[in-house]
């Protein structure tokens, strides 16, 4: 009989648990550049171009790599596989509004599977002054959800986005 209370409790906890997990994440940061918007949309339209300045990339040199369709248009797949920091996966642009947003689906495969909608805002502050926001979205499915509940995906990938906008800003205004 304990048995079956015990299972019953743990249920119930479960079921609670989901309830209140987030089920939504949005993660994003953004940073000045000092450069026209045409120059930085041009260059962050490109996924190739995110080699230099994403800090995933630094973290596995050795990582494989493989680009199908035309880079910088919609339908443009870069896909990953590296070591245990960058899992394996590949992004896909599905949308461009020239000069202001660039929308991709990003499919992690490994170390577990999820999707997540990536984007990268741009806005011209003043002349030759861009403010750039990056960030990514997507659902927390069950079980992860309750996972959400003990990690903050903010902190987790945020530092990573600051990490990355401050070398896209490093690159760009030295060009």
């Amino acid at each position: 009989m304990l048995v079956l209370y015990i299972g019953l409790a743990l249920v119930l906890l479960l079921i609670i648990l989901a309830i209140i997990a987030p089920k939504n994440y949005d993660v994003s940061r953004s940073i000045e550049i000092a450069k026209s918007k045409n120059v930085v949309f041009d260059y962050l339209k490109s996924l190739k171009n995110q080699d230099e300045w994403s800090p995933w990339g630094k973290r596995d040199p050795n990582m494989q790599k493989k680009f199908t369709g035309t880079d910088g248009e919609v339908g443009a797949i870069n896909y990953w596989k590296g070591n245990k920091e960058v899992g394996e996966g590949e992004q896909e642009i599905t949308k461009i509004i020239a000069d202001e947003r660039i929308e991709s689906e990003l499919r992690f495969l490994k170390p577990f599977k999820s999707t997540s909608n990536a984007y990268l805002s741009i806005k011209e502050v003043e002349n030759n002054r861009t403010k750039v926001v990056w960030g990514f979205s997507g659902k927390n499915k069950f079980p992860m959800s309750i996972m959400m509940l003990f990690m903050n995906m903010d902190k987790a990938v945020g530092k990573d986005f600051e990490e990355g906008l401050a070398s896209l800003k490093e690159i760009l205004e030295n060009q």
